[in-house]
């Protein structure tokens, strides 16, 4: 039910959303230069029983913390051992880098709303929010695509890839992913920010996401709709076909290889990658690019949460579980552990 009364010098507009668990009022000065009145939002998350939410929480509190174990893991044996020196595994610790970013600004603000039935989030913070999810999903569409360069070179071009990818090229090309990635989702948020909202605030999602805060504008968002539909393309698209072509150069390349030793060498190598890929684009295309209409928002909150949460847990997983010498460096370190312990 929407009211408006007229005070003096001021249009105040009342929005009142009605909800089974409570009545929120918004007021919207509209003497604002941008139009927009609502200062905060309300995230609604999983509208399930109590005990559903416990259980639910429960789990992605163990979700949370095993993902920051496990990147930050992967990022310090990266960076001590001796063994994972290469090109491979310095994108593996930037790929850990964003998943510890994505699920630091998703993890807290949804663990808050699961136990507390509902939170509220100030405009400023779902901007921020948007903004850093943006980037790191940005930035791991990047690096996935520049480590899918890396076995090209490695499989198509062995000869040849130790004087290619040299320590300064590798940390140029991560620092044009970040770049690449703050700029762009730059641009998007700029343009976000010409949006008007002027009431409701009542977002049925666990975290700021694109469209279901685009759904509350009251401006036109036809030119918005248009820039992430243009910004797709050297988000999803090019990487997606940079991604293609290189694995189908690898899989030529790697059945002319005469040895089946040789074969499934190769095919080890790119194995875990590969998983990681697919997992990653395919919620993304599902969601961004080619969004089912009428879904549900509930399938569409368990989408979103394969790639905000599990991949990020998935990610360390599969590369530390299908690699050799990754388990060798944390042997390696918990065998130096055990034999110097450290006094007080």
């Amino acid at each position: 039910m929407r009211k408006r009364s007229t005070w003096t010098g001021h249009s105040v507009s009342v929005d009142r959303i009605a909800a089974p668990w409570a009545t929120f009022t918004v007021s919207v000065p509209l003497g604002k230069s941008n139009g927009t009145g609502v200062t905060k939002f309300i995230l609604l998350g999983f509208q399930e029983g109590w005990n559903v939410r416990v259980v639910i929480f429960s789990l992605l509190l163990v979700v949370y913390w095993f993902t920051m174990f496990m990147n930050l893991l992967i990022i310090t044996l990266v960076s001590t051992s001796k063994i994972l020196q290469t090109p491979m595994y310095f994108f593996i610790s930037q790929l850990s880098t964003t998943d510890i970013l994505l699920t630091t600004t998703i993890a807290p603000k949804m663990l808050h709303i699961m136990l507390y039935y509902r939170g509220s989030i100030t405009f400023s913070d779902c901007v921020t929010q948007l903004y850093f999810f943006g980037v790191s999903e940005a930035s791991e569409c990047f690096l996935l695509t520049v480590m899918s360069y890396d076995r090209y070179v490695a499989i198509c071009n062995p000869l040849r890839y130790s004087s290619i990818m040299t320590g300064r090229y590798c940390v140029v090309l991560v620092a044009s992913c970040w770049l690449f990635a703050l700029f762009i989702l730059s641009l998007f948020i700029s343009t976000f920010l010409m949006l008007n909202f002027c009431g409701p605030n009542v977002i049925d999602h666990f975290f700021c996401d694109f469209f279901p805060i685009l759904e509350l504008s009251c401006s036109n968002t036809y030119i918005i709709q248009k820039e992430v539909s243009v910004l797709g393309i050297p988000l999803i698209i090019i990487p997606s076909v940079i991604i293609v072509f290189s694995y189908a150069k690898i899989i030529v390349t790697t059945l002319r290889i005469p040895s089946s030793t040789g074969r499934q060498k190769a095919f080890s190598t790119c194995s875990s990658h590969l998983i990681v890929v697919s997992i990653f684009y395919w919620t993304l295309f599902g969601v961004y690019m080619f969004p089912i209409k009428r879904q549900s928002s509930t399938i569409s909150k368990i989408i979103s949460l394969l790639y905000t949460v599990f991949t990020p847990l998935i990610n360390p997983i599969i590369y530390s579980l299908k690699n050799k010498d990754i388990k060798k460096a944390l042997h390696h370190v918990l065998y130096k552990q055990l034999r110097c312990p450290s006094y007080m």
